[in-house]
């Protein structure tokens, strides 16, 4: 990545005329700033001989040395000249014109020693921000509403958890930078200077605590001014010192000092936002710790420019600090200075730029600790999932991720937050699924749970479900309506569901996703109690065989098949009660489907007739089509009416009777079973193929062994011509014979075999055979848009 250097301005670098160095140190101060025995003096250090200033060493000076700024001629702020008073503004002006942007990087980099401590700033930046906040002396109404604003996010926070022990070690090297600032501004040098001074003085620091320190210098400054500024009025004491810095006659210059203070507080909030972010980068390299720093996180990180913003900030507190020690020492002749609105505005619109890149490079480094952290987070998924355990509890742990000690799970049943010891080594189901899973599947797995709970004596009820919602927050945000569909969802379950779709991490999206295939349809992976997966979609068994494939392997799907012949119990199930009592009378059945209600009469009609003359009782169930919609309700009305069949009046039935075919053609296609030779699957894509046309069907069937089937037209056409075979249907054991050989006889060669599958199931095969033809179909890509 090309590093940007957001420092764009030329510097121009002089050496300081004074060396003002004291001799002497004091024990518990320096033991209190430099807690650690190796500590460096910055005296020692060898400094570019044009660097700006010699430092001076907070080791060599002791705890009650007066600065320098106290021994210098008093100034007669009535008379003196406001120019040679105030810092070098003008040759400040040249800085930014004579030098090179790498030369003052150097220089700031050559100041910076760290001796390895390290201090958690945030408490002390947080008492500096209350300092600020409050001590505002004038503001506009714009400021003011800001100011409130801070001081109430302040309030919500708990401010000083760990202020005590920061300030044991930096409340002493605060005291000496702000002695420092005093110094540098009555001797009168310019901001650069004053800041490399700083910086050396700070040697031994990380660039966060140089910056934390020096705002706290400055803010003691500020807050002892606004002090003065809110209590002098009314507090005798301050009323006193007020008069001696001649306040009052200052204040009376409302109008431009609030255009001073509104500008001077929009540069410290502009310091604030860098200081903050320079910490966060201190933040990334100590936290990320735990997962190794790569080397493209590294130069990311380098890019930032830290040193530069420490810089930068410093300096935008020297001019503050500055600005209000004039402000004091001079009175109304600095308030209306064109020179230093000129520099805030200078100073804010550079920090401004900074922020904005420290802001894009942090959300880099942000993006890719947390590419890190999923990778692991994925891998460490990945190798307990084919790793032995125990139990299930490692697995779950990492799969539904509890967060603040909450419960992680709801029970749907007894409505109320559960640990993840409820699914200790049980058979658990996770259902994986979006928010949008279809009323009809949560009604028909509602029935096989509770189904399946009736006698929890048995095997197969020795298992629990979980739902797994997949939200992906990356894609799309959560919302208030998604929180409230959420709730809506998971209060119609009586299982167990995840308590909230946050405690999912997007490494178990990913392996949800990328491991068991999920898209768009409900899932149902399947874990044995040890935790391992032994099945990553046992929604279709479950949909064709219910409870009876406990435990949901793979295994057990293979062995069910092996045990299954095509009849119409497996075709039918439980889509009407009334079908069961049909086969065990002996009667023949019929099911039927298509929507065009002139063909159900006419087919209805003729077959009616053609049972009657041949004496076959004969139970006729309209079966419609996949995805029922307001025809086939009105298809079932009429039936209804016209007394032409039985229907199923559920609608929900219709749709199941459909998705268990599906789920059929799922299953048996990852059977090792070549399509050509596997008789049940020929007749599951035939039928399916005919629910993809528009035309009728029917399949006729007596007991669990005779069955045929056809398309509407040829079956219309057998019907009506029956007199043409009368002879070959004896009684009813020779009805469903004769008839198959009848609609065999019709059958042309040439056909139209549409088999629709929906893209969202996961699995779609390559290759797929014609029932009709038993050549391969071809593939094609269909987008339907129906509206009935």
């Amino acid at each position: 990545m090309t590093s940007v250097n957001p420092l764009n301005e030329k510097v121009f670098m002089t050496t300081n005329p004074t060396n003002n160095t004291s001799s002497g140190s004091s024990d518990i101060a320096a033991n209190r700033m430099h807690p650690m025995s190796n500590h460096i003096n910055p005296l020692n250090v060898q400094i570019n001989p044009h660097s700006v200033v010699k430092p001076e060493s907070h080791d060599t000076i002791p705890a009650t040395a007066v600065p320098a700024a106290h021994n210098t001629t008093p100034i007669n702020p009535q008379t003196s000249n406001l120019a040679a008073r105030l810092p070098h503004r003008r040759g400040d002006h040249r800085m930014f014109l004579a030098s090179d942007d790498n030369t003052m990087m150097k220089h700031i980099e050559e100041t910076h020693i760290p001796d390895g401590r390290d201090f958690d700033v945030k408490p002390l930046v947080h008492i500096i921000e209350d300092i600020v906040h409050r001590a505002t002396p004038i503001a506009g109404h714009v400021h003011e509403a800001k100011v409130q604003a801070h001081l109430q996010a302040l309030d919500e926070k708990a401010p000083h958890s760990g202020l005590t022990e920061i300030l044991y070690y930096l409340a002493y090297p605060i005291q000496r930078i702000k002695m420092e600032l005093i110094s540098k501004c009555a001797k009168k040098e310019d901001a650069h200077s004053t800041t490399m001074s700083l910086l050396h003085s700070l040697t031994n620091y990380a660039w966060d605590t140089k910056v934390a320190i020096t705002f706290a210098a400055f803010a003691q400054l500020y807050g002892e001014f606004g002090l003065l500024v809110h209590q002098y009025t009314t507090n005798p004491l301050a009323k006193s010192v007020a008069i001696i810095m001649e306040l009052p006659e200052i204040m009376t210059h409302q109008d431009v000092l609030k255009q001073k203070f509104d500008a001077i507080h929009d540069l410290i909030d502009k310091m604030f936002d860098v200081t903050k972010c320079i910490i966060e980068f201190r933040d990334v390299q100590s936290s990320h710790s735990q997962h190794v720093i790569t080397q493209e996180l590294e130069m990311l990180i380098n890019t930032a420019h830290i040193s530069t913003a420490a810089y930068w900030t410093m300096r935008a507190a020297v001019m503050c600090a500055a600005m209000i020690l004039n402000l004091i020492a001079i009175g109304h002749e600095q308030i209306s200075s064109t020179s230093e609105a000129w520099e805030i505005s200078n100073l804010a619109h550079k920090l401004a730029n900074i922020l904005d890149h420290l802001r894009k490079v942090l959300s880099l480094c942000h993006q890719k600790i947390e590419e890190k952290r999923q990778y692991d987070a994925f891998e460490a998924i990945l190798r307990l999932l084919r790793t032995p355990q125990l139990d299930n509890m490692k697995i779950l742990s990492m799969l539904i991720h509890s967060r603040d000690d909450q419960l992680p799970l709801f029970d749907g049943t007894h409505k109320r937050r559960v640990s993840l010891d409820v699914l200790r080594r049980k058979h658990v189901l996770l259902l994986i699924s979006d928010l949008d899973i279809a009323s009809e599947e949560l009604f028909v797995l509602h029935h096989m749970y509770d189904e399946s709970k009736t006698q929890l004596n048995r095997p197969e009820s020795n298992y629990d479900v979980v739902w797994m919602p997949v939200v992906d927050k990356r894609l799309t945000p959560w919302t208030e309506a998604k929180q409230m569909k959420f709730e809506e969802v998971q209060a119609s379950m009586p299982w167990y569901s995840v308590a909230h779709p946050s405690m999912m991490d997007p490494a178990v999206i990913r392996c949800i996703k990328e491991v068991w295939g999920f898209k768009k349809k409900p899932q149902l992976v399947v874990l044995d109690p040890q935790g391992k997966e032994s099945n990553n979609n046992a929604y279709h068994i479950l949909w064709i065989w219910g409870s009876l494939a406990f435990p949901f392997t793979k295994a057990r799907e293979t062995a069910l098949w092996k045990e299954q012949t095509w009849n119409i119990e497996l075709l039918a199930d439980s889509i009407d009660q009334n079908v069961f009592t049909w086969i065990s009378e002996g009667k023949c059945i019929c099911l039927y489907g298509g929507e065009d209600i002139e063909w159900i009469r006419s087919f209805t009609s003729a077959t009616r007739a053609v049972a009657n003359a041949a004496r076959v009782p004969l139970e006729m169930l309209y079966v419609g089509k996949k995805n029922p919609k307001e025809r086939i309700r009105k298809n079932n009305s009429i039936i209804q009416i016209e007394n032409l069949s039985h229907v199923v009046q559920d609608q929900t039935l219709i749709w199941f009777f459909w998705e268990r075919l599906e789920s059929m053609w799922h299953s048996r296609t990852q059977q090792d079973i070549p399509g050509e030779t596997d008789p049940i699957l020929q007749e599951v894509v035939t039928i399916l193929s005919y629910d993809g046309s528009d035309l009728g069907w029917a399949v006729f069937s007596r007991g669990l062994v005779e069955m045929t089937r056809g398309k509407g037209d040829l079956i219309v056409q057998v019907m009506k011509g029956f007199d043409r075979w009368r002879n070959e249907v004896s009684d009813i054991t020779t009805f469903v014979p004769a008839l198959d050989r009848q609609l065999r006889d019709l059958h042309s060669p040439h056909h139209c075999t549409r088999l629709i599958l929906p893209s969202t199931t996961g699995h779609v095969s390559e290759r797929v055979i014609c029932a009709e033809c038993s050549r391969p179909m071809e593939k094609f890509i269909m987008y339907r848009c129906c509206t009935d």
